[in-house]
């Protein structure tokens, strides 16, 4: 008996070897995966309103025993006077770690930590964010603290001068890295050094900041006329819209807070120079950019990627780094902006002798993309790359909310999120051609250069044997001097 069902154990093992022998495709590229179904998920479905007009967008789950409540105000360092720049950041630095009218800082980050509480406040420079994450049973201590700490911070005075100590100290080591130091000028000559996009603190502007300063910024942003809310993780929606009304009544409103102002600095396009003895040279190339609704957002997007912003598959890369093998990072990047246009650049970081070559291919690689269409496996790449990852922006529930909440403080266009793929699908050659003839602006690029300049200068025709790939930064136009700074001041010093 036992051999008979050893040997149909055998018998159905081996036709069941022979069956998944059959399933299996010969080659890597042969193999058929079920099409991907998935529909972005509509903000209407997740969003509530409070009694006060304070939008809350709410998504539960019991995975966990945990809340995390974001909120979201309009309002960041666009709004700091110029002389008191860094306010902004301390601002939020210090509505967290510097007390609240119930306890003292150090009590406070205690009695956090006992409730196993995660809590954090942020400004950036258009919006603020204050979060917490805490146990389901602890939220109501949790949320008593937290909204005190929001409403009524006690901006400790040592913990104020402690901060600012470290952030003076920071300033002296900033013009160590060459990076920092020519996305640092790249601003200033697009943006202008007054405005919002390009500041940087001061020894002067920091150590002006005073209690009543962060005080009164503090006044301008958090309040709930600049509010919105989203809730994830372990809760019943009725009961947490009852829990946020109760919490928030009596939170007046202030004024909302204004606009983001729009640049009025015009960039100058030339060369730009920045002294600085090391063995790696930054170069960055780039003007203004497009708004973020541009009816031909898309597409220019599209052409970006395969121009330098999809990595080891865009030109810029393939060219700079894979072919020649002149940088070990080159690539670019669109940074598109809601209430005016943004920036473009490209970057690269090579050698001082070969960066003259690197600027050469990288201004042919504009040419090519703006005179011949891409290809057709070119397109397709960053077509199925978008595609396919599209979802990823949904997949956790904070990162979906937070989508959303942006998208109504912005007046994304409707319907944006459900024609997206599409839209990227119908892309066409020609589309991307007429993109780079639009978009692509190279006459008007500023090539920001940090290193030792006589030596990028003369570019590799000592060490070159090949008459067509020498190249010299003089190709590029006269070279404008960018001063030295001081540290601590930002002001230029004697050479």
């Amino acid at each position: 008996m036992n051999k008979l069902i050893s040997a149909a154990c055998a018998a159905l093992a081996v036709s069941g070897a022979t069956a998944a022998a059959d399933d299996i495709a010969p080659h890597p590229s042969q193999i058929q995966f079920e099409e991907l179904v998935f529909e972005p998920p509509v903000a209407e479905d997740f969003r509530y309103e409070l009694s006060n007009g304070i939008p809350v967008f709410m998504a539960s789950s019991d995975e966990f025993p945990l809340v995390t409540v974001s909120f979201r105000f309009k309002g960041g360092g666009y709004l700091e006077p110029a002389d008191k720049t860094g306010l902004s950041a301390m601002t939020g630095q210090m509505i967290r770690t510097g007390g609240s009218s119930l306890m003292g800082p150090s009590e406070l980050d205690e009695e956090f930590d006992f409730l196993a509480a995660n809590v954090s406040v942020g400004v950036g420079g258009r919006t603020a964010s204050a979060t917490v994450n805490t146990l389901t049973d602890n939220l109501d201590r949790t949320f008593e603290l937290f909204m005190d700490m929001l409403k009524n911070p006690r901006f400790d005075q040592d913990r104020l001068d402690t901060l600012r100590g470290q952030a003076l100290e920071g300033l002296k080591g900033r013009d160590d890295n060459g990076i920092s130091i020519a996305l640092r000028e790249f601003n200033y000559l697009v943006w202008g050094e007054d405005h919002f996009e390009s500041r940087q603190p001061t020894r002067e502007s920091l150590e002006s900041i005073t209690r009543a300063d962060l005080r009164a910024f503090h006044q301008q942003i958090f309040h709930p006329g600049n509010l919105m809310i989203s809730v994830t993780g372990d809760f019943e929606n009725g009961e947490m819209l009852a829990f946020l009304e109760s919490q928030l009544s009596g939170w007046e409103p202030g004024p909302i807070a204004p606009d983001v102002p729009a640049p009025s600095h015009v960039s100058e396009p030339g060369v730009y120079y920045y002294e600085k003895d090391q063995p790696q040279v930054q170069v960055l190339i780039g003007h203004r950019g497009m708004m973020r609704d541009d009816p031909d957002a898309i597409e220019t997007d599209v052409m970006n990627e395969i121009l330098g912003g999809s990595g080891f598959t865009s030109r810029i890369t393939n060219s700079v780094r894979t072919r020649e093998g002149l940088a070990y990072s080159a690539g670019s990047f669109m940074r598109n902006s809601v209430e005016y246009p943004g920036v473009f650049a490209s970057y690269f970081f090579t050698q001082a002798p070969t960066a003259a070559l690197a600027t050469r291919l990288v201004f042919d690689e504009f040419d090519r993309m703006q005179k011949e269409p891409v290809t057709t496996d070119e397109l397709e790449t960053i077509q199925n790359s978008l595609v396919e990852t599209f979802p990823r922006s949904f997949e956790s529930k904070g990162a979906m909310l937070g989508i959303f909440m942006s998208d109504e403080r912005t007046n994304r266009p409707e319907g944006y999120w459900q024609s997206y793929r599409d839209k990227v699908r119908a892309v066409t050659p020609e589309m991307v051609q007429e993109a780079a003839n639009t978009f692509l602006q190279p006459e008007d690029a500023v090539i920001v250069v940090v290193g030792p300049w006589e030596e990028i200068k003369k570019g590799n025709a000592d060490s070159e044997p090949d008459p067509n790939r020498i190249a010299t930064m003089d190709e590029f136009g006269d070279a404008t001097q960018i001063p030295q700074r001081d540290p601590e001041t930002l002001e230029p010093v004697a050479p």
